[in-house]
């Protein structure tokens, strides 16, 4: 029989910013959220003290009652990183890198099944002494989930370990049966979105016994293929093992950047914010030696209720910013109607291929092509080393330009 761990560092960048104080990230009440933002601000994490008191992650800061005395801990993604990267070292003490797959910045999936004989100890005690050194050498609480397979794992940290007393939880394909066969919302199991919740709802399902037990050619019917992985997950089954996942490549190969913007933005302002965003991918793939011929433009106008989504085939494979702005323009004003204000850009690349696959029509200057790389190349270069805001183009230093604050921040956070 094979066990899985599934490891998730409890309130992450909260209780960083805990540790970092020297304060007990269980008993600290303590948010990360950018103040000076907006008072609208999403909070991007909050302390497992927090929580207790029912403020819900990821609430607007401006939504946590006043009664409750708090700190305001600025992202600082850059240390978030850094713990994540310590906590990774500790994985390392235990387990070799390929029985341990990083599902996110503070959770991962380890098979753990040879390592159980190999120091004469039980899973469950495996799970305990991870939890308690992750605590001991960097004061981050821990929760770990148990499973012989990795979905049950994985079910075993969402809905049973996050609320027991010690942190671990364990199932089997009996016990997954036995407690949470009628568990609701099924929301909470791995994998089971609201929509297909929505979805299983119309053919009177409400809760795993409910697939297990349905008609199998109605539910294939509807859902086609991915039946099967419901079937499978209804009945706590899962056929992946990690040296799946080690051995998994993508087909297809894609590029993206998105942006949710602090406040609405005007057709003008958001198409300038498009083009940094344009700017920066390319540049990202000149970097890696990959061009492209296909780009997809996806905006959430204000409200966020509403999107458009473009896509176009451009007729050369290149990563040079002046050979794609033009399709990205005139893809954007497609997509984007003059009267309407954007609040999200998400930027795609895809069909991406090696450097040797670049390919221009008979009308383009050759001599424009290299010198064009040769300033990409320089650019890349000084803000290595000098910074990303060692040099910027002019449309950057307008009123509502956002490249000039993003290149100081991790994933759209302060990065310090």
């Amino acid at each position: 029989m094979r066990y899985y761990f599934v490891v998730d560092m409890k309130s992450f960048y909260a209780s960083c910013e805990c540790a970092l104080r020297g304060k007990d990230a269980l008993k600290t009440k303590l948010v990360v959220a950018d103040k000076n933002r907006s008072k609208n601000t999403i909070c991007l994490a909050v302390s497992v003290a927090l929580k207790k008191l029912g403020v819900k992650n990821r609430c607007k800061l401006c939504e946590i009652p006043k009664s409750i005395n708090f700190i305001i801990a600025k992202p600082r993604m850059k240390k978030y990183i850094e713990y994540a990267g310590k906590i990774y070292d500790i994985y390392l003490n235990y387990f070799d890198k390929n029985d341990i797959h990083i599902y996110s910045i503070d959770e991962c999936f380890i098979d753990v099944t040879s390592y159980l004989k190999l120091y004469s100890i039980s899973q469950q005690q495996l799970a305990k002494k991870l939890i308690d050194e992750i605590w001991q050498k960097q004061k981050i609480p821990a929760t770990v989930g148990i499973g012989t397979n990795l979905f049950l794992a994985k079910v075993a940290l969402d809905i049973l370990a996050k609320n027991s007393q010690n942190g671990v939880a364990e199932l089997d394909e009996k016990s997954f049966k036995q407690k949470l066969w009628h568990h609701t919302p099924i929301t909470d199991f791995w994998q089971i979105s609201t929509g297909i919740s929505k979805r299983l709802e119309k053919m009177g399902i409400v809760d795993m016994w409910g697939i297990a037990n349905y008609y199998e050619e109605k539910l294939y019917k509807e859902f086609g293929i991915n039946a099967e992985l419901l079937i499978d997950h209804a009945n706590g089954r899962e056929s992946c093992l990690m040296e799946d996942i080690k051995k998994y490549k993508t087909k297809g190969k894609s590029i993206s950047s998105g942006q949710t913007l602090l406040k609405n933005y005007s057709f003008d302002d958001a198409k300038i914010v498009m083009v940094e965003m344009l700017e920066e991918l390319l540049s990202s793939l000149f970097k890696q030696n990959l061009v492209t011929n296909s780009i997809t433009i996806f905006v959430v106008f204000a409200g966020f209720e509403d999107t458009k989504k473009g896509h176009k085939k451009i007729p050369i494979t290149t990563n040079l910013f002046s050979f794609v702005l033009p399709y990205a323009e005139r893809l954007f004003c497609d997509i984007v109607p003059k009267n309407r204000f954007v609040r999200k850009i998400v930027i795609t690349f895809s069909n991406l291929k090696p450097m040797n696959f670049e390919q221009y029509n008979f009308f383009v200057d050759n001599k424009k092509i290299e010198k064009e790389k040769k300033i990409t190349n320089a650019v890349l270069k000084l803000k290595e080393k000098f910074g990303k805001n060692a040099i910027l183009k002019a449309v950057s230093l307008t009123k509502n330009a956002t490249q000039k604050t993003r290149n100081t921040q991790i994933g759209g956070h302060n990065a310090e």
